[in-house]
């Protein structure tokens, strides 16, 4: 068996694929040594996203970069892990002759063996070899907070998403392994859970569980202190939900909830079970009935059919919405999906037009939230210290990481990081809050 080769390790796209680096790491370093240089590393692991465009290109240039480094430096093997791979092996393996192994969204288990096959000379095809994922510890990436992949696939048939070719059919993971996963991971401040959609989560087990019932449980555990939960899909999130954010003091008082649009006809063209007055009432409800609630989204601009009407709906909206955290991003046609021929295709030009339109109405929108939030005062997770401009920064229940706004805030005081405190706050700019200690 091969043994004490320097790994380096590129995770790219969502936090589902973190938590699956995360397994593949803890396994590599059974016998290898994981790096965080790039140019010391003999061996290159590449786990890549193939979502969109976009990330296929980052993809391909990440893989671009690593045969640089094998055809002038240390590198002697490249393994290209995940999404891209698993859907377009066909393509890539004749393509890409200088990586040496391709495994798929689930082969991660195999990593290992699939070393000692490159270095017996082998160029390894393992996509599908992994019969079932096995229940396997992680090497956090995180500090102080922690994903949970609660499920994989998905079976919602968005017109616009390749998942489900990417990744298959929706499958829960078993309530006692993810008990069991995030034991092992020690104490959490922050369990974040992630799916393509969580609130599906349970309905293929058999006997069927919910969210709700995977939730408590966590809940129970000495060792989480806090729960998060992203990607909640609005038709299912239901009045039990609800009322475990109302009861339940461990849950955050925070949701991802992905709309991806508001104009009745195109929700119809992208199988999405929404309407405008159905999303509004649903976020009303929510910051309703759970005081203080954020509530994240996600819209897309640009899809086919979205004619000046349709746009100018989704603008209202998210003036009505009036939501805490939003992310915009253009339709990206991609092959092998049902929207890709559709009629009323949106130019590029128009694409951007309407991008940078979205953005400067949830600009106001956050605005106003900035402003409601002046002199309130909130208790913030410390994350690390800028040095040239002497602050603390942090994230506050309303903040998730990578995708939302910091809190920054002086002190004369010496914190730790994941200390705890409380800020008041005293500016905004965009999605960043300027405060100060509360006491000092």
């Amino acid at each position: 068996m091969i043994k004490n080769k320097k790994i380096g390790i590129i995770s790219l796209g969502c936090d589902k694929n973190r938590v699956d680096t995360e397994k593949m790491i803890f396994l590599l370093r059974q016998n290898h040594i994981i790096v965080n240089d790039q140019e010391k590393a003999e061996i290159i692991v590449i786990n890549t996203c193939a979502f969109l465009e976009s990330a296929r290109k980052e993809a391909i240039s990440e893989i671009f970069n690593a045969v640089k480094l094998k055809q002038t430096g240390n590198v002697k093997k490249i393994i290209v892990t995940g999404c891209l791979p698993q859907k377009f092996i066909d393509d890539i393996f004749s393509e890409l002759v200088e990586v040496d192994a391709f495994l798929g969204v689930s082969d991660y288990t195999e990593i290992l063996s699939v070393i000692d096959r490159i270095y017996k000379g082998e160029r390894v095809n393992a996509v599908g070899e992994a019969k079932n994922e096995k229940l396997i510890d992680r090497t956090l990436t995180t500090d102080g907070y922690a994903y949970l992949k609660i499920a994989d696939g998905c079976s919602n048939h968005c017109t616009y998403c390749l998942i489900p070719k990417i990744r298959g059919k929706y499958r829960s993971i078993k309530t006692d392994d993810l008990i069991e996963e995030v034991k092992r991971i020690g104490t959490v401040k922050e369990l974040i859970l992630v799916a393509q959609d969580t609130t599906k989560y349970g309905f293929d087990l058999t006997p069927k569980t919910s969210l709700v019932e995977l939730i408590r449980k966590l809940s129970a555990l000495e060792n989480v202190f806090g729960i998060r939960l992203l990607y909640c899909y609005p038709e299912n999130i239901t009045d039990e939900l609800i009322h475990e954010f109302q009861c339940n003091a461990k849950m955050i008082r925070y949701i991802d909830i992905p709309l991806q649009h508001a104009d009745d006809k195109v929700l119809k063209l992208m199988n999405r079970q929404g309407t405008f007055d159905g999303y509004l009432s649903l976020i009303e409800k929510l910051k309703r009935e759970v005081f203080g609630i954020a509530i994240r989204s996600t819209f897309m601009t640009g899809f086919p059919g979205e004619d000046e009407k349709a746009f100018n709906n989704l603008v209202e909206f998210i003036k009505k919405a009036k939501l805490f955290n939003v992310g915009f991003f253009k339709y990206s046609r991609e092959e092998d999906t049902p929207s890709y021929k559709l009629d009323n295709q949106v130019s590029e030009k128009e694409k951007n037009i309407r991008l940078k339109t979205l953005y400067a109405t949830q600009k106001q929108v956050v605005k106003e939230n900035g402003l409601a939030l002046k002199n309130k005062i909130f208790k913030v997770n410390v994350e690390g210290y800028n040095e040239y401009t002497n602050e603390y920064y942090g994230r506050a229940y309303f903040n998730a990481p990578d995708v939302d706004g910091k809190i920054f805030f002086k002190t004369n005081k010496n914190l730790c990081l994941y200390e705890s405190v409380n800020v008041r706050i005293k500016r905004a700019k965009g999605y960043d809050l300027f405060g100060e200690l509360e006491g000092d």
